[in-house]
């Protein structure tokens, strides 16, 4: 297994921070960069350039996309579009410049972290970054369910917690109800491959600013996110391996799975997800389980609050009868490593103010056998179909107050988020032309 990349100034750098991070000697603290947004961007750019990557220049971006490809973040680096997987075993991928920052130990010692920034609140910040803007992650600040920042001198972001890449992931699917409606979900056993410590959020705070990012873990000296797929077919035994080419820490970049969603009556709405605040999510979708996130507000409330809610069902369709594929929470728990996803309901895109990459799941569970189901294409069907209880809220909600707004008024909060930021929605046309862009992989 390899190192990551660290430069000889860094493991000077890691030796000094070991003692800066002790509260008792607040005169060790190294001089910070604390500027606004603009100057977070220098920063934060120059540091891809730094590290052997292309940092994204929004007069002169490494790759433009046309209104077909419907790409919401302009500093991706590639797209791979194509979803049949016997021709790409990990099905549709995207590269994302790859960030070299810092994370603290429960100890106070610091430890090298990559991570990829997908959202910002700042509409300045999010333009020059390339990245999607979310004015809403700013009402997470002051929740607990936010993390701090600070400079290093050399223009790097040290995180206040951290996160372990070590665990393997495990899970055992539920046996069936009573009732005979679930089986698969909710599994007996989840255990996620990759846990943050209590101190680890992925709504990041600027030093000295009201900015908030989302800044994903990738890898460190643990290992990788499960969501980076291997070649050869990123089987348990290879999910940690630092040798994986589609982590590129030479070329300030990195390869994520994209997960399938449906949204406005439309597939392909693609997404990653990489961290969320309940360890059966974790699992079901390869992600971190961060359990600060839970301090997020709020469940079950929108337009107010830092999140947005979406609907996952329980139980949905494990046989393709009309081209539509298959769906649920319980379809993805049946399923082999990474090969299906629960193909979720969304209600709005990026190209919406209101979007935020915290989604608020409100699971939703049929009433009626397997061959009644039909595939959950957009919200405006989902209400319809819980006023004629085709669709009720999961039996394990809590019976918590239905959401009130004009998404729904019949869903309930489940009280587990996932960061699933949107990448792309493409029209059918870049599906079936197979298409590709730029580098969506590092072979």
């Amino acid at each position: 297994m390899k190192n990551l990349k660290i430069s000889a100034l860094a493991l000077l750098m890691s030796g000094f921070f070991a003692v800066s991070c002790d509260d008792s000697d607040d005169n060790q603290e190294p001089e910070q960069e604390q500027e606004v947004a603009p100057s977070a961007s220098v920063l934060l750019l120059n540091s891809i350039r730094e590290d052997g990557g292309i940092p994204y220049n929004v007069n002169n971006p490494v790759l433009t996309f046309t209104d077909a490809q419907n790409v919401f973040l302009p500093s991706v680096l590639g797209i791979d579009f194509r979803i049949d997987r016997t021709v790409v075993p990990e099905g549709p991928t995207a590269r994302f410049p790859l960030f070299q920052g810092w994370e603290t130990l429960d100890d106070g010692t610091v430890r090298e972290l990559y991570y990829v920034i997908t959202e910002a609140s700042d509409a300045n910040l999010a333009r020059e970054l390339g990245v999607i803007f979310s004015p809403r992650m700013e009402a997470s600040i002051g929740s607990g369910g936010e993390q701090s920042s600070r400079w290093t001198p050399d223009g790097r972001l040290i995180f206040e917690g951290s996160v372990d890449f070590s665990p393997k992931r495990s899970l055992i699917a539920g046996e069936p109800s009573d009732d005979g409606l679930l089986l698969g979900f909710p599994p007996i056993q989840a255990n996620p491959g990759a846990i943050a410590n209590e101190d680890w959020s992925s709504y990041v705070v600027l030093p000295d600013t009201d900015i908030v990012i989302n800044a994903q873990p990738m890898a460190n000296s643990t290992g990788i996110h499960d969501r980076i797929p291997h070649p050869d077919g990123n089987g348990p035994e290879q999910e940690d391996d630092l040798n994986n080419p589609n982590l590129a820490t030479d070329q300030a970049s990195v390869v994520l799975q994209l997960l399938d969603g449906w949204h406005a009556g439309r597939p392909y709405y693609f997404h990653i997800v990489t961290d969320t605040s309940d360890p059966g999510p974790a699992t079901i979708e390869l992600g971190v389980y961060a359990p600060r996130l839970n301090s997020l507000p709020t469940f079950g409330v929108f337009p107010g609050g830092s999140m947005l809610p979406f609907s996952p069902t329980a139980n949905g369709r494990t046989t393709d009868t009309d081209g539509l594929g298959v769906q649920g929470l319980n379809t993805a728990s049946l399923s082999d490593r990474q090969v299906q996803d629960p193909t979720n309901t969304f209600p709005i895109d990026p190209s919406d103010t209101r979007y935020a990459p915290m989604w608020d799941a409100h699971v939703t569970e049929f009433t009626v056998p397997e061959d009644q189901r039909p595939i959950l294409t957009s919200f405006g069907q989902v209400n319809q179909l819980l006023e004629e209880g085709i669709l009720i809220p999961f039996r394990g909600n809590g019976n918590l107050t239905p959401l009130q707004n004009e998404l729904s008024s019949l869903l309930t909060a489940t009280r587990a988020i996932i960061n699933c930021p949107v990448i792309t929605q493409p029209d059918a046309s870049v599906i079936s032309a197979g298409m590709q862009i730029g580098e969506p992989r590092n072979r």
